[in-house]
């Protein structure tokens, strides 16, 4: 932990990453899932009923035959990515691998692509946009995916590991790249929405997960710094780091920035921290485990303190300091998963009755819709 606040500015270059094979699309409409609760039958993100839908079924609607991993929502709740390795949730897939699917909650459509997926999948901000990092040859690759214009392309970003998160479209990205020598340091790099420059970063302690977290619009970005278990703020307007945020004499843990750029949270301790870019201030929810918080930066996900599986899900209201149950029983949730508004939560559990017939025994995808 550094002792006291400091504003550095990184160093900002180009940088050309190396583009690759195009990744293979999968199409298949599905029809509307399994309910606990009523629903008046359309696929529409905004005339979903209050309730739990199950979003990890087959084509048919039948259940799926293997586990799922985590997913995440667009801010506007309309798409849903997560990974599978079930081999009946799109025509066609006879294989045992894991595969990343995108929901469309509007049409009921499920899309297949490659993996597999060495993290959660992400899609930006505006739902156009699927990513994933996946090994290539010796290196490690973020895979893209354009939903509409049907572009695929990889980029390679480390020879040990990267990590990435994404904002509005394909070009507000941010890359960690963690290099073998001459220390095993790590840097970031932002790349420019209208000409691809990047601007970099250095993480001149850390050798552990940086965690970025950008914005939807690619002008901030939030990461950590394992090693002075330190919270970080990249600002794009002049290419300036602000840290620590958590204030000194602190141990901190980044969870995420807020699509709008406006809230950070972080764990320290038993407690979570909300930070207020703005103001500078700090909002301290005591007693919880902060994993998501929604696009406004108003409604946070959390689990009760000291969890480190799955456990219930609570959405609390920020301004208010009411909660809302998600689901109470064991489940997991990553960033990304609160729609804005918190009005939907996806999340993932092995429950057997958050929706009827749910007899498959693996683990699926859910989303709760709260209001």
């Amino acid at each position: 932990m550094r002792g006291s606040s400091k504003r550095v500015s990184g160093r900002r270059g180009r940088g050309a990453l190396s583009a690759a094979a195009v990744v293979c699309v999968i199409t298949a409409a599905l029809p509307g899932a399994a309910w606990a609760g009523t629903s008046d039958g359309t696929h529409g993100a905004d005339a979903r009923a209050i309730g739990v839908e199950r979003l990890s079924v087959a084509a048919d609607g039948t259940q799926a035959n293997d586990d799922s991993t985590d997913v995440s929502i667009t801010p506007a709740g309309d798409r849903v990515v997560f990974a599978s390795f079930a081999n009946n949730l799109t025509p066609g897939n006879t294989g045992r691998n894991d595969r990343v699917f995108v929901r469309d909650l509007t049409t009921g459509e499920n899309r297949q692509f490659g993996g597999p997926a060495m993290a959660p999948p992400m899609l930006s901000s505006d739902g156009q946009v699927l990513a994933y990092l996946a090994p290539r040859f010796d290196s490690m690759a973020l895979y893209q995916n354009h939903l509409s214009l049907g572009w695929s392309s990889a980029y390679t970003c480390s020879l040990l590991s990267c990590e990435a998160s994404m904002g509005a479209s394909e070009r507000h990205q941010a890359f960690s790249v963690r290099f073998r020598y001459p220390e095993q340091n790590q840097r970031v790099e932002v790349s420019r929405p209208d000409t691809g420059e990047l601007q970099t970063v250095d993480v001149i302690h850390n050798t552990a997960s940086i965690r970025p977290s950008i914005s939807g619009d690619g002008t901030r970005l939030a990461y950590q710094d394992g090693g002075e278990q330190d919270i970080l703020l990249w600002d794009w307007a002049d290419n300036s780091v602000t840290y620590p945020i958590e204030g000194p004499d602190r141990a901190a843990e980044l969870v995420q920035l807020s699509d709008d750029g406006s809230k950070i949270v972080y764990l320290s301790g038993p407690d979570t921290y909300v930070y207020d870019v703005a103001s500078g201030t700090t909002q301290q929810v005591p007693g919880v485990k902060g994993v998501a918080i929604d696009p406004t930066g108003r409604y946070l996900l959390h689990t009760p303190s000291g969890t480190t599986g799955p456990a219930p899900l609570t959405l609390r209201d920020l301004q208010t300091g009411t909660d809302e149950t998600v689901t109470d029983g064991p489940a997991t949730a990553v960033i990304d998963s609160v729609s804005a508004g918190g009005r939907s939560v996806v999340f993932r559990s092995t429950a057997e009755d958050l929706v009827p017939d749910d007899t498959n025994g693996k683990a699926d995808v859910f989303l709760r819709t709260l209001r």
